[in-house]
């Protein structure tokens, strides 16, 4: 057995320090800012905070409340449509239907073309991950792999493109919309690209390369509730076709509620539209697809203008203004205890 005494130092040896080094960082001697909370300082931070919170709070509910928009809900103006879609066998008949609805005044300005649901639920767990982000990037990946089960193959083996239940449950009802003036019915011009974000067209969809889309997506199927292949979305355009169609982008980006609206068109500012849309009698035909009976669903179409602040939607103003008012509130509270304080220690002095 070794000497012990070998791991300890010999008599006289000095021992090392385990003092850290005598300078001002180390030793915690550098200078700091060590504000002193008066009560003036805190009572005037907390009015000034409250009213910045109540004068941006004024403001953009003053701007959400100047958006013009009109809501329609074709749920039930399409009744006979939305039986026939109930029985999946009738996937392949199309079924339209018509909505008339009356502008009592001009909407000026860009418009802008929604659809809406209530009570589908996009934020289920299971639902939110079903889905395949490298395949949607163009890549070649083994989609057994992912979370897209049990949309991802066919049971011949054929892969779905693209795979997962959000892909599979896209919004695919057709919407047009017709001004009807005096005698004529003139189809008001709608942008169907430009309405996603630049990062999801640039960055997190991408098509298979390939000399054409048709080869690109070979050997693949469409999702079974799809009544084209993806290949085929916008046959138009080739910059809107395939992964990076504009709906189905802006359908990938799930709701974090069971009601909500995505934006499905922009109105062409051109001839009878250049400034909006006129006063007058319109027509919106819907070529129904999407069912929503079996969840109780209801499906809304939407027209509104914008504004610096966004849409419609006060609830960032009312927001900034019950803040506003709390703070404004604590500032009062902390005042009137401060005078009652300082009351009594003027009667104790006394």
């Amino acid at each position: 057995m070794k000497n012990k005494t070998s791991f300890l130092l010999q008599e006289g040896e000095a021992r090392p320090s385990r003092c850290p080094d005598n300078s001002a960082f180390k030793q915690q001697k550098l200078p700091a800012w060590k504000p002193q909370l008066t009560f003036a300082t805190v009572l005037s931070s907390f009015f000034l905070t409250g009213m910045f919170c109540l004068a941006v709070g004024v403001c953009l509910i003053l701007a959400a409340n100047s958006v013009r928009e009109i809501q329609i809900d074709y749920s039930d103006k399409c009744s006979d449509c939305s039986k026939l879609r109930e029985n999946s066998s009738n996937w392949n008949k199309e079924c339209h239907c018509s909505v008339n609805f009356t502008l009592k005044e001009d909407i000026l300005g860009d418009v802008f073309m929604y659809y809406g649901l209530q009570n589908f639920y996009q934020n289920h767990r299971r639902y939110v991950i079903s889905r395949s982000d490298p395949q949607l990037l163009g890549r070649k990946v083994n989609i057994q792999r992912s979370y897209c089960a049990p949309f991802t193959t066919y049971k011949n083996g054929t892969p779905m493109a693209p795979c997962g239940a959000i892909a599979n449950s896209i919004f695919n009802d057709t919407i047009n919309l017709f001004y009807n003036r005096n005698s004529s019915v003139i189809q008001v011009p709608l942008l169907k690209t430009g309405n996603s974000w630049w990062t999801d067209k640039n960055v997190k969809f991408r098509n298979p390369k390939s000399y054409n889309l048709s080869s690109a997506f070979a050997g693949t199927a469409r999702p079974p509730y799809w009544q084209k292949p993806v290949y085929l979305l916008d046959e138009e355009d080739e910059r809107n076709n395939g992964y990076v169609n504009d709906d189905l982008i802006i359908w990938m980006r799930v709701s974090a509620f069971s009601t909500f609206r995505n934006l499905y068109r922009r109105v062409k500012r051109i001839r009878q539209f250049a400034d909006g849309l006129p006063a007058g009698n319109y027509t919106f035909r819907i070529s129904y697809n999407f069912p929503v009976t079996k969840f109780k669903g209801r499906k809304h179409v939407i027209l509104s203008t914008v504004v610096w602040s966004g849409g419609s939607n006060p609830f960032l103003g009312i927001a900034y203004v019950v803040s506003g008012t709390a703070a404004t509130l604590t500032g009062f509270i902390i005042t009137a205890i401060h005078v009652k304080l300082r009351k009594k220690k003027t009667c104790f002095e006394k």
